[in-house]
């Protein structure tokens, strides 16, 4: 039995948000796993670009603030500048705010909505468009979250966003696997980053929360390095459309 390939070698993956946390991890996974690297951040991914030309990689860094949707289409045809095409795009980059929705502000809800929907969107149409002028598909891979199924509290606006990113990433995937496009999605659970901090900060949040997970601990950042290589190589071609839950089996209790 001969089993598909997890190698990377020779692709091409621009990820966004890959300075700290998930996309740190992922971006380094990737890179391990043979491709280079172009990211995309708004400060400097020094540990992941030290991390990723340690194995023998190419790291390329642009700057820019994803919510700007009108630079979107400006990036990738730099990041194809630099690295000569794109094979996989990992939509990571994140915010949060966080407030009773009685008072929660129109732009804490637009700040939200535009780096982690309406970025995503765009900014896969136009990679969609330079996969299609390659001919030889390719990989978009979303970050969703668990309240992309479940409603949460005070932040209204994440909740929305990563409601729409479900959806957006199964519409995608049946327009564009005719061009041998794959668009799936990871969908953290309760991981140990920034966006968490103020939870896990929280002792009676925190004791609630793990007290749900099976697993009986918050994830780390690298128990995502699996699902992003699967994702992202030849043993997902047949992988369209799917939201992969890596929770710890919290969507399962």
């Amino acid at each position: 039995m001969t089993l598909p390939s997890f190698n990377l070698a020779g692709k091409v993956a621009l990820v966004t948000g890959c300075n700290t946390g998930l996309g740190q991890a992922m971006a380094i996974a990737l890179a391990e796993a043979g491709a280079d690297v172009v990211g995309i951040n708004r400060s400097a991914p020094t540990d992941a670009e030290k991390a990723i030309k340690a194995v023998g990689r190419k790291f390329f860094d642009l700057r820019a603030d994803v919510g700007q949707t009108d630079k979107l289409a400006g990036l990738v045809s730099q990041a194809v500048e630099l690295a000569g095409r794109i094979d996989i795009l990992v939509n990571n980059a994140g915010i949060i705010r966080r407030n009773e929705s009685i008072d929660f502000t129109e732009k804490d809800w637009d700040d939200v909505m535009d780096v982690n929907l309406k970025s995503v969107f765009f900014l896969s149409q136009a990679v969609a468009r330079q996969l299609i002028a390659q001919g030889q598909g390719g990989k978009i891979i979303n970050i969703a979250s668990m309240l992309s199924f479940q409603g949460g509290i005070r932040v209204p606006s994440y909740t929305s966003s990563k409601s729409g990113v479900l959806g957006l990433t199964r519409l995608m995937a049946n327009e564009w696997a005719k061009h041998g496009i794959n668009v799936n999605a990871i969908a953290p659970g309760y991981i140990s980053t920034d966006n968490t901090t103020a939870l896990r900060e929280d002792k009676e949040r925190s004791t609630s929360i793990l007290g749900r997970i099976p697993a009986g601990r918050w994830g780390d950042a690298k128990d995502f390095k699996g699902p992003i290589v699967f994702l992202a190589s030849e043993a997902s071609n047949y992988v369209h459309g799917t939201i992969l839950t890596v929770d710890g089996g919290w969507m399962g209790r």
